[in-house]
């Protein structure tokens, strides 16, 4: 037999998980927290709602994941600019995570359940002068879980500076702040929400086609490094010396907020991208074959009433996601 070693993961502290989850292939394919291009698409619009602009007036989007055994998962966005109020969006997220069969105590069949979980909400940006805009979502969460649910409620607050003429935009987020109202269990404890402070940057370079992008994401915790707590002090066989158990420095813990986006611009109509994320690449790799793990890459292709959006998501070698966003301003459609 084969056996592979892979280092655990934080988490299981909050509720609503799948709020971490990203949502439109673009971000999908630039390493999951892609939040700093200002254009008209309305799928970054809502993954940070100061980007909302009047560009993304009547703009659909239409984003699924592809992934094995029945689960589904996907968001369906649009957006609407008024000029006394700013740009609104209104989203929908969803997971399905198909049919599961319901046994009793002794394995005994009853029947299925088909779990389900739903985000339902909706955002606002402003442009406050003609460097700085501001944002923010409200969403009501759901989770249905066999017989066990859950409600809640999160905001999105976020500002951005974006200076077109030089190619810089950095924005500091906010990201799922709120409450679990409905517990699963009835008499049970609420958890927080997953939230998260980000601060990021992009360049566009400018005789280049290139965007160059950092995020820094988990800011409102600092050790995002997993200890073993079982772990205990060992005897070196030789010398006697007591080794004691590892630990992660400054840099280490550091270098795990850290994602990096590269979006090349071959053309109008052809975008292509990487992104790597070292926390995920440190949760999620095969100790002795971690392979591309943490690494993720895209395709856009822009025409003229449409465009189509690709993104590969690599876990490890275990696994790995395909998402699908396609993209259209509804009045383009109109003669």
């Amino acid at each position: 037999m084969i056996t592979f070693l892979s280092i655990s993961q934080t988490g299981g502290t909050n509720a609503f998980p799948f709020l971490n989850l990203t949502y439109n292939a673009r971000a999908a394919g630039l390493a999951g927290e892609f939040i700093t291009a200002k254009d008209s698409d309305i799928n970054l619009g809502i993954a940070n709602p100061s980007l909302l602009n009047k560009d993304m007036h009547k703009t659909l989007g239409l984003n699924q994941a592809i992934l094995p055994a029945g689960i589904s998962y996907g968001m369906v966005s649009y957006g609407h600019h008024l000029d006394n109020i700013g740009t609104l969006s209104g989203y929908i997220k969803y997971i399905n995570y198909g049919k599961f069969q319901r046994t009793n105590v002794n394995g005994t069949e009853d029947g299925k359940f088909n779990p389900f979980e739903m985000v339902i909400g909706s955002g606002i940006g402003k442009q406050l002068n003609p460097l700085i805009s501001v944002g923010g979502n409200i969403s009501l969460l759901y989770s249905q879980l066999e017989t066990y649910s859950s409600f809640g409620a999160g905001i999105d607050l976020s500002g951005t500076y974006y200076n077109e003429s030089k190619g810089i935009l950095v924005t500091a987020m906010v990201k799922n702040a709120g409450i679990q109202f409905d517990p699963y269990v009835k008499k049970g404890n609420r958890n927080p929400l997953p939230a998260n402070f980000l601060l990021a940057s992009s360049y566009k370079l400018a005789h280049a086609p290139f965007r160059i992008s950092i995020t820094a994401h988990d800011l409102n915790k600092w050790d995002l490094t997993y200890n073993d707590p079982t772990l205990k002090p060992t005897i070196d066989v030789l010398t006697g010396d007591t080794i004691p158990v590892p630990t992660n420095g400054f840099f280490e813990k550091f270098a795990r907020h850290l994602s990096y986006q590269v979006e090349g611009i071959v053309s109008k109509n052809i975008h292509l991208r990487i992104g790597f994320d070292y926390q995920k690449r440190k949760e999620l790799r095969l100790e002795q074959r971690p392979g591309a793990a943490g690494f993720t890459f895209g395709a856009g292709l822009y025409f003229n009433k449409f465009s189509l959006d690709y993104g590969f998501v690599v876990y490890s070698r275990a696994g790995f996601n395909n998402m699908l966003t396609f993209t259209t301003n509804l009045s383009k459609w109109r003669k």
